[in-house]
């Protein structure tokens, strides 16, 4: 039997690269996908892909950055579905949209508060809106996702680790108050997804004013990690179905460490 057999998962930024990876693994597992993002034709994409390879999935236009929208998105799931039992986050901001490879002293205030009204805000909008119904049904898993700036560790991530940092204490506390109804709120941390859309974006940039390679890039941001090998969309992919299945039942208020040791607490 599939690990997410019979679940009804919500993908938030599904038309992504990592929100893309996150949901074929969900489906590739048995669960039905609900698939959000804000391009029309990316999300339709990842759900023709999805169900050419005999998953389920549906697919919407929606604002992350909306709770209204999330919100009637979410009540709309509910009227056709039994339950809402996974929900994930995956929605991002272009690298450089804040300064990500700038050192923190020339990170313009605008830079820096664009994870925060950017990811923090949609995390935030996304997890009180599923709570909402998972509490009333006294089951479910809210999965954030975070990076390996969440702890400092590397030169030029000050804005985007900020925002990772607050996710993973947001979500800590609203494990202590959604648990006891037996929801789950939990955090993968990753390390760098490197044939991600950001990390590609932070790859060429870096390169590019360091007059190195992609390819010397690449392997200087794989040696950051104690394995020294790049990690890719379908490790966290693998990753998030693992902490949405039944076999991580125990875990809520707790972050997964997957930086393969980049980013040690």
């Amino acid at each position: 039997m599939k690990n997410l057999e019979g679940k009804h998962a919500v993908v938030f930024g599904a038309g992504g690269s990592v929100g893309a990876a996150v949901a074929k693994e969900f489906a590739a597992e048995g669960a039905e996908v609900f698939l959000a993002g804000r391009t029309k034709a990316n999300v339709e994409t990842v759900m023709r892909q999805i169900t050419e390879d005999g998953g389920r999935a549906q697919a919407a236009v929606i604002d992350a950055g909306d709770y209204d929208a999330v919100d009637k998105y979410l009540d709309e799931i509910v009227s056709q579905t039994p339950s809402i039992d996974i929900v994930f986050n995956a929605i991002g901001p272009r690298a450089n949209e804040y300064g990500n490879g700038k050192n923190a002293v020339d990170v313009t205030i605008e830079e820096f508060m664009v994870p925060v009204t950017t990811i923090l805000k949609s995390q935030f909008i996304t997890s009180r809106a599923a709570a909402r119904h998972m509490v009333k049904q006294h089951s479910g898993v809210i999965i954030f996702l975070t990076g390996g700036p969440a702890r400092g560790h590397v030169q030029g991530a000050t804005a985007i680790g900020a925002a990772f940092g607050a996710i993973e204490s947001f979500m800590e506390n609203l494990a202590v108050e959604v648990s006891p109804a037996g929801v789950r709120a939990v955090c993968l941390r990753t390390t760098a997804n490197t044939d991600s859309r950001t990390i590609q974006q932070t790859i060429e940039a870096l390169a590019s004013r360091m007059s190195v390679t992609k390819e010397q890039m690449m392997a200087r941001m794989a040696n950051l990690n104690l394995l020294k090998i790049p990690a890719s969309v379908v490790d966290t992919a693998k990753a998030a179905a693992f902490l949405a299945s039944d076999h991580a039942r125990m875990m809520t208020g707790t972050v997964v460490n997957s930086s393969a040791g980049a980013a040690a607490d």
